[in-house]
């Protein structure tokens, strides 16, 4: 009788406890380009050992915690379109394909649905709104790249805000195309730079960086350009849109692009550092939870492991992480600087170089060179800048010149972080989860579960109470 008694109780409990449950108004679901376990494992050291910061990120104060798979339909190795499918839509598909089935059958992403149920929509990224992740939410194309019809139904989605670097679709073939004047036709009001945001008035909205600045990329944190966006401010900013236009319940997705693009460099304190200012976006929507405990759910994961970026031990200098610090320029910025060196058939020296190199990256000062590195070091400089004869890596999203390789496996190696490629890898991917719902996401997930699981607790219909 008492084990009845107790278990009657429980049942109850159950009940009154589901009743007053609700159903999550207010989602956030923040992806991570790129960010495997390494990565974020690399950037909570830093955090603690370096910072010294008396909390962990954001992500790892979340009390659930899970991990999950990333393959594609076509390849053990997912690219960020069919990643982004598949975390938007619940299915998979084709390497290279949005919003598509292989079969090129259309599927509709978590925020089409929500929008369609009454919830406001916001879709944010600190590379290109029409890139592939964020393109997953609003797009169906069989190919990532159709920029112009990307834009359009961007500009067709009806979702409250959109943000990122810039659009590609706006000229095509050396002309101006008239995407733009669809943004305008579908009511959606266009605002450039962090100075204009105080100017929206729209109920739709696209914020994008600056006219003259990269269309695919906001700017790396860690070269502090002066007059762009941020991921924090966009944030912030959706958040403030989404609550004027959608008070009652929105979603919002947020993508921190930059994070993958500087691990395709195999920049890892540049990566650190988006991560950390990936964090701090999320941070925003984890005070807006604190504020909405009941109603919010925030989900946070990555659609691929880009790198297989690793922590091992520094090699031949003292100081570790603590490089990072001397860090100034990204490495993009750095064989930038370099390629324009070269155009500009300046004479520049080899002091030249090493002092660029101490200011910018702590070398000779702070990253101590044997005899015999600085010697091999400076003949790949005469290689590159005086005979002109040395080859580039490609990656993705840039191309690297020669010498600007080799400084930054010389950094990566004093601060103790390795690449195994310059492109994805099949790792599992984190999952941090809090708020209306969050138990759904711990322990093993496959990507197409993630959405199905954010649907799952929002149509969960509440148990009477008895």
């Amino acid at each position: 009788m008492k084990l009845r008694s107790a278990m009657a109780a429980l049942a109850a409990s159950v009940l009154f406890f589901a009743a007053q449950a609700q159903n999550p108004k207010y989602i956030f679901m923040y992806i991570g380009d790129g960010m495997g376990m390494g990565p974020v494992v690399a950037a909570e050291t830093y955090n603690r050992t370096i910072l010294r910061s008396d909390k962990p990120l954001t992500m790892m104060q979340m009390p659930v915690v899970g991990w999950c798979m990333t393959y594609s339909a076509s390849s053990d190795v997912t690219d960020s379109a069919a990643a982004g499918t598949a975390l938007s839509t619940g299915y998979k598909t084709t390497n290279g394909m949005l919003g598509m089935r292989p079969d090129s059958t259309e599927v509709y992403s978590i925020a089409r649905e929500l929008k369609d149920m009454g919830y406001g929509v916001g879709v944010v990224t600190s590379v290109a709104p029409d890139d592939a992740t964020p393109g997953a939410f609003y797009a169906h194309v069989p190919s990532r790249k159709m920029y112009y019809e990307i834009g359009t139904q961007m500009a067709e989605s009806g979702y409250e805000f959109v943000a990122g670097a810039g659009l590609r679709g706006l000229s095509a073939d050396g002309r101006e195309t008239d995407l733009a004047d669809r943004f305008v036709k579908n009511g959606v009001q266009i605002v450039r730079g962090p100075e204009s945001v105080a100017t929206i008035a729209s109920d739709k909205v696209l914020l994008l960086n600056p006219e003259g600045t990269k269309e695919w990329n906001i700017g790396y944190t860690i070269d502090s350009i002066a007059g762009v966006l941020n991921l924090p401010l966009i944030v912030e900013t959706g958040i403030a849109q989404l609550e004027r236009t959608s008070p009652e319940r929105f979603f919002m997705m947020v993508e921190g692009g930059n994070i993958d693009h500087a691990l395709h460099a195999n920049d890892g304190g540049a990566a650190l550092k988006e991560i950390l200012n990936f964090d701090s976006a999320l941070e925003l929507a984890y005070d807006f939870y604190l504020r909405h405990p009941d109603e919010t759910l925030i989900v946070v994961t990555a659609d691929h492991d880009t790198g297989g970026m690793a922590m091992i031990k520094p090699s031949g200098a003292k100081g570790g992480l603590a490089n990072i610090d001397y860090q100034k320029v990204s490495k993009e910025e750095f064989s930038d600087y370099c390629k324009s060196v070269l155009r500009s058939r300046m004479v520049y020296s080899w002091e030249d170089m090493r002092g660029y190199l101490a200011d910018n990256l702590g070398f000779f000062t702070h990253i101590r060179l044997s005899e015999a590195q600085e010697a091999d070091l400076r003949a790949l400089f005469d290689k590159t800048f005086e005979m002109r004869n040395s080859a580039d890596q490609k990656t993705l999203y840039a191309s690297f010149n020669e010498f600007a390789v080799e400084v930054f496996r010389i950094f990566n190696d004093a601060t103790g972080l390795a690449f195994t490629t310059t492109s994805h890898s099949g790792n599992a991917v984190p999952v941090f989860a809090v708020g209306a719902g969050a138990e759904r996401f711990k322990g093993y997930n496959n990507n197409v579960d993630i959405p199905r699981a954010i649907l799952e607790t929002v149509r969960a219909s509440v148990v009477p109470a008895r």
